[in-house]
This record gives structure tokens, sequence and C-alpha cells, in this order.
């Protein structure tokens, strides 16, 4: 999805578009978003200096993520709104002032193309891969307010089981800044499961700089919202993203017909 106008353009008109989407025209009062669906690299950047192995790790994409969105958009018939390349090209979900949005290092691993990127190089990132997806939700969520819909955001990602050494015992985490509306009876639906251990905010906090992509399109604007971190190795294969899927459209599920929901905005 190249801009013929555009004399340098990342993408080639034969690849695929920088933002995909799935069912738009779902029903479900939710909007799913997967920032860091996908692995793929535009062609014109090659492997980014990268062997072919660092694009089967977390630091290109969020492992299962894709597959657990996709299952909950089915579910609930609900839009979804995902990534069409890798976070190691640029991070939709940082903003963009942020040190992370063109990661020089990623756990541990550089990125040789990112090192000493040109201001000419990284503005023609943003406009080929972070401002068509941004504008993509921004148009999803002013069209489900047209039809008087507030929708709730629920950005789904996944995280690694073990990170610097420290074994993460969450199963799930639910992570929210000042709007619990969602994440508290969410992290309560899930807590009651057998065998589910949640994480209030871990392994990551929805109380930091990071997590762009909600603050910009939900906290910014009142509407309900929670980000979702499952754990990677429980949802690295298509049944166990499925099996996943099916237990946070168990919880969900009565929290999104809950018309008090959307109500009041938080404060």
């Amino acid at each position: 999805m190249s801009n013929r106008s555009d004399p340098n353009p990342l993408l080639a008109d034969d690849e695929p578009p920088p933002v995909a989407t799935f069912r738009l025209e779902g029903r479900a009062p939710v909007l799913l978003l997967c920032d860091h669906a996908s692995r793929r690299v535009p062609r014109a950047l090659g492997d980014l200096g990268l062997p072919a192995t660092a694009f089967d790790r977390h630091i290109a994409w969020d492992i299962g993520a894709s597959d657990v969105a996709h299952d909950l958009a089915r579910a609930f018939d609900a839009p979804l709104i995902h990534s069409g390349y890798s976070r190691l090209v640029l991070d939709l979900n940082r903003a963009l002032d942020n040190p992370g949005s063109i990661p020089v290092e990623s756990d541990g691993t550089v990125v040789p193309a990112n090192v000493g990127l040109p201001p000419a190089e990284r503005l023609r990132r943003v406009a080929a891969l972070f401002e068509p997806y941004h504008a993509a939700i921004e148009a999803a969520v002013a069209a489900a307010r047209r039809s008087g819909v507030a929708p709730a955001i629920v950005s789904v990602h996944s995280c690694t089981p073990v990170f610097k050494g420290f074994a993460r015992p969450w199963h799930v985490g639910v992570l929210w800044n000042r709007d619990g509306r969602l994440a508290r009876p969410l992290i309560e639906r899930l807590a009651a499961m057998d065998g589910v251990t949640v994480g209030d905010n871990e392994p990551y906090s929805g109380r930091g700089g990071e997590g762009y992509t909600v603050k910009r399109h939900a906290e910014a604007l009142g509407l309900p919202h929670v980000t979702l971190e499952i754990r990677q190795d429980l949802i690295d294969t298509h049944h166990g993203a499925r099996e996943w899927a099916a237990r946070v459209a168990e919880a969900l599920a009565p929290l999104l017909s809950d018309p008090a929901l959307r109500a009041a905005r938080s404060g």
C-alpha cells in the first residue's frame, strides 16, 4: 500500500498494508486492537541486519496475540484492528518521542538497521506505518460513536514467561491506569477461574509511560478500556490461543453487556 506521490515509499504496491482489519462491521460494543500482531518487515528494509531467528522471538512481535485477538473477534462478532509489520521497524504502541519507538536495541539484541537512523528514514516509517494504524483506530471509534455506541477498547498483547531471569507467575496480566470500570471486574472474574493467576498491572503497569495506543484512543476519550498481557508459552499454539481466548471471552462477556459500563466517563 504505497503512496504513488511518494518518490521513496517504504511499502511496495504488492506488499501487505500497514494496518489490517477483521470483522470491521462487527456489532459488539467493543473494539479489539493488536499492536504487535506481525513480524513482517518491509522489503525495502531487508532483515534489519538481524538473523532470521530474531523474528521468531518476542522482540519482533507478540507471539500468539494475533490468534487470541482473532478468536475474540469471532466470539463477540467484534471489529479487530491489528498491525501489519514488526515492532522492530516501528513500535505502534509507543509515542513517537519514546526512545523505543524505533528500537536500537531490544532485550539485549541490537537492531543494526535502526542505529543512527536518519530523520528522513524515521519520518518515512512514521508516515507508512504509524499514521495509517492510528488513523484506522480513530475512524473505527468515530464510526461506532456515530452509531450511538461508545465502544470498550480491549488491546491484546503477550509477554514472555521469563524476563531478565525472572519467571513470571502470572498467566494473564490486566493493565490499567485511572479508569478501572473494565479492569477491576475483569481481574476478579479471571482470578475466580480455576488455575488462573492474574497480574493486576503485571508484568507491566498501565500507569507508566508505555501503552500509547490505549492512552490515545481510549483514555483520552473516556472510553472503558483494558490491556491484556497473556503469557506467550500459553498461547504459542493455535490450541492454546483458542483456549485462552475462550477464557477471556467468558470473563468479558457479562461486563461488555452491562449498560453501566459505558454510562459515564471515568474520573
